[in-house]
């Protein structure tokens, strides 16, 4: 470090400087290395010494950002995780040639001069006159340092990276002073180390370990002549050498390195020549780190937790707090990902829906009474090739799902039947249940204004056998559409908001649900998160717990580690033990009777409800044990694919359900989650019989019983919205082999009064 005199002077290092300063930087140093004319330097001497002046004395440095390590409930790695791709590494683990390139091409003169070069600046300061712009810059690598110690401190803002690298005098200034402190404490071997492993190279690797690693995989202290060359000639312009995408140009820039290398003597002519005559001899590896190198495909969880980092408060009040801190890493991320329950999850996708297929299928497990996330994959794996997505069909937009979640069918069902069993209807509630029918109309809703059915718009169900009356346990079983839309009529539709609101079940884009009586029918798109964390209310005898991903965090500061807080689960009361008790009894009729027996488990209780919406472009399965809570969605994340005639993992199917094929991916997945586990039951409680004067409804021949009606989602039409971005589409059928009903319903069926525009499933 440099020191003051006694009596307060300035050292002879600061004194150079600050001559450097006035003699130097309003003149030459700055016109040669910033500005393409004489005429932009607006500055008199005095105030370029005067902003040298008052710069601080002292680079703060910050580290530079480190690994991340995702653990999952057990300890077990997931991934990796960093802000940067960089690995540290001594000068000595650097190849000499390595070494020798990089000073080469960037500051021949690297070893004889201080802070600046004052024979680079004026042989810049020539070419850029003559060129009458630009052409050539003399920052020493020193300087470069500085710089780049700007942009690792800037992170991912491009605004503050603008500024980090901007041709602009006050810059140079700045760069220039810390260039003196940095030659002043460090010294030329170590300044080059630490440029060695802060600079870019190009496709994600920061730093020449990276570097190394991803264009030849190998260690940097093991670069060849050629290899070396070929790096440092990528550093003036990753993008414009990139010897992945253009290879030719790269060769021309690497040539040019081995010749600059031969005219400073560090390598002999004909040593240039046969280097130059080299192949690039590329051996490109994928990155070793990040959530799509996730273990147990916990990718899509990975990505997850990344977003709750980034969105919660707790870690940090601005977004761009938490972003510095995700971004410095060094942490420690121990999950709720139980390694059993996402081995269970993936292994019962991959042998139901295979990734080429059509369709794509998501699934998510919760632990009831906690919220913890436990399971979550995808039939389509994470990544950027064909058959492979980064949208997480798990989870709503904000936390990178798709823009509207997935229309849920007559998996909504259970949120009216609570909603009204809260109300005071009793469980063996009674409705006429026709075949057809208008839409009741008016409708009371949580203010003062009616949905009103304005053109006597009407609905069915799927088969002309399945009419009433029903009570509700029959209904339940069948998904019969026209006993729950009289059931919404008769509570009214402020009950189901406030239900909905209870279980936090919203839109896939975060949307609350509109006041209509299409809800009824599952015509929303939701996430299956959202799903399979509203079903464990059910699963917890009413306790509705939000969902949570993370356990605990800690933080390594230089050689300190510290713990930080993290997101708990919020629990509250969504219902009374009572309707919980009856609905678990409900949606056990499903799957004992109904239409989700292929779902049911035959060796603890369970419960569930099947969903398929119009034209079958989403399946659904919702289920739950006493200690476990699982969502399936099979679908075209585009809404474009009808599941008729349609082979989906090696299975051809006529027609795809909601008990057909997310009903066996749900038993798979938690048959292995539950192995070993324990099987607790539900709280027992007696449904009042069924009319005994009344049948059961038609089944399907194979006990899957008869569908839930149609129609067309939001008012999207059918919701293409793009691949992978998963418009809302249609709500609509459920349950057996039945052909779609042939009736339309107008888009402005639920418009009313209200104008909430949505039409019914």
């Amino acid at each position: 470090m440099s020191k003051k005199r006694s009596g307060g002077g300035l050292s002879p290092v600061q004194q150079a400087a600050k001559f450097l300063g006035v003699s130097v930087l309003s003149g030459a140093v700055l016109a040669g290395i910033a500005l393409p004319a004489f005429g932009a330097l607006g500055l008199a001497a005095k105030g370029s010494v005067d902003s040298f002046d008052e710069l601080p004395a002292n680079l703060k440095t910050p580290p530079l950002s480190q690994r991340t390590t995702i653990l999952d409930a057990k300890g077990g790695q997931i991934a990796t995780v960093y802000s940067r791709d960089r690995t540290v590494v001594e000068l000595k683990d650097v190849s000499p040639y390595m070494q020798k390139a990089i000073v080469a091409i960037e500051d021949s003169r690297f070893y004889q001069h201080g802070a600046v070069d004052l024979k680079g600046v004026l042989r810049a300061l020539n070419k850029n006159v003559q060129s009458s712009g630009v052409a050539e810059g003399a920052s020493t690598l020193t300087q470069q340092y500085v710089k780049n110690v700007f942009v690792e401190e800037a992170g991912d803002d491009p605004t503050k990276v603008a500024q980090a690298t901007q041709q602009t005098l006050g810059r140079k200034i700045r760069e220039l002073k810390y260039a003196i402190q940095v030659e002043e404490e460090l010294g030329k071997k170590k300044i080059l180390e630490n440029y060695l492993n802060i600079t870019f190279f190009g496709q994600q690797a920061y730093g020449v370990e990276a570097a190394a690693q991803r264009y030849f995989s190998k260690s940097a202290k093991d670069l060849t002549l050629a290899q070396s060359a070929l790096l440092a000639g990528i550093v003036q312009s990753p993008s414009r050498y990139d010897p992945i995408n253009d290879e030719a140009e790269a060769t021309k820039r690497r040539n040019i390195v081995l010749q600059r290398m031969a005219e400073v003597g560090d390598i002999s002519r004909a040593e240039a020549a046969k280097a130059q005559e080299e192949k690039l001899g590329l051996k490109v590896s994928q990155p070793k780190n990040g959530c799509i190198t996730a273990a147990k495909g916990a990718s899509f969880f990975c990505k997850y937790v990344e977003a709750v980092f980034k969105s919660d408060p707790v870690f940090g009040k601005t977004k761009e707090e938490r972003a510095k801190v995700w971004n410095q890493g060094g942490l420690t991320i121990k999950t709720t990902l139980d390694p059993q329950a996402q081995d269970s999850v993936q292994a019962s996708l991959k042998d139901h829906v295979y990734k080429s297929d059509k369709v794509a299928a998501a699934a998510t497990l919760v632990e009831p009474g906690t919220g913890k996330i436990v399971g979550m994959g995808q039939s389509k794996p994470y990544g950027y090739g064909k058959n492979e997505t980064e949208i997480n069909y798990s989870v709503g937009y904000g936390m990178g799902g798709s823009n509207y979640g997935f229309p849920t069918g007559s998996t909504f069902k259970p949120f009216v039947a609570a909603a009204a069993l809260e109300e005071g209807r009793p469980a063996n509630q009674e409705y006429s249940s026709p075949y057809q029918m208008e839409y009741p109309s008016p409708v009371q809703t949580c203010d003062s204004k009616p949905w009103v059915n304005l053109n006597g718009e009407k609905l069915e169900n799927e088969s002309e056998s399945e009419k009433g009356p029903y009570r509700l346990r029959k209904a339940m079983e069948l998904s019969v559409n026209t006993y729950f839309v009289q059931m919404i009529s008769d509570i009214g539709l402020c009950p189901v908001v406030n239900m909905t609101n209870k279980l936090q079940v919203v839109q896939g884009n975060g949307d609350k649900l509109p006041e209509v009586p299409a809800i009824a029918l599952g015509s929303k798109g939701i996430s299956p998160l959202t799903m399979a964390t509203a079903y464990a209310a059910f699963a917890s005898r009413g306790m509705y717990c939000t969902p949570v991903a993370i356990e605990s965090i800690t933080q390594r500061v230089a050689q300190q580690r510290k713990s930080l807080e993290v997101p708990k689960s919020t629990c509250s009361r969504a219902m009374s033990e009572t309707t919980a008790d009856t609905v678990n009894q409900l949606l056990k009729g499903v799957v004992d009777s109904g239409t989700g027996q292929t779902a049911g488990l035959s060796d603890r209780d369970n419960a569930g409800k099947t969903g398929t919406t119009d034209s079958r472009k989403n399946a659904w399965f919702v289920g739950y044990t006493p200690n476990l809570s699982g969502a399936v969605w099979v679908g075209s994340a585009s809404q474009k694919v009808e599941m008729k005639n349609i082979t989906i993992g090696g299975q051809y199917n006529d027609l795809v359900y909601g008990g057909k094929v997310p009903g066996p991916i749900w038993k798979d997945a938690m048959t292995g989650a539950l192995a070993g586990k324990d099987a607790p039951g539900f709280n027992y409680i007696q449904l009042p019989p069924d009319n005994p004067d009344r049948g059961n409804g038609d089944g399907d021949g194979d006990g899957n019983g008869n569908g839930n009606g149609n129609g067309n989602g939001n008012g999207n039409g059918d919701g293409d919205n793009g691949d992978d971005n998963g418009g809302q589409n249609n709500g609509g059928t459920d349950g057996g082999a039945f052909p779609d009903p042939t009736f339309s319903i107008p888009e402005d069926l639920f418009q009313g009064n209200n104008g909430n525009g949505g039409r019914n499933g």
